[in-house]
């Protein structure tokens, strides 16, 4: 059985971000640099699913997961 890391929900304060703005606003990366370099090697899954858009527009309720770490985009 897999184990699930517990989600830990990040209110943006808006209805839309961009995954790589998200990935150093949520504190999953120190900066937009190494988003570009996370995205892009496919080490970021939204929903799941890998995702190597660093533009993807992400919306409540998504959930973006990096490192054994996830957390849920929130208004």
């Amino acid at each position: 059985m897999m184990s699930r890391e517990p989600v830990e929900d990040v209110p943006v304060g808006s209805d839309v971000i961009r995954l790589g703005q998200f990935l150093k606003f949520s504190g999953l990366l120190d900066s937009g640099g190494d988003a570009k370099a996370v995205v892009a090697g496919g080490d970021v899954r939204v929903n799941g699913r890998e995702e190597r858009r660093r533009g993807r527009q992400l919306v409540d309720g998504d959930v973006v997961a990096l490192g054994g770490r996830s957390v849920r985009v929130r208004p």
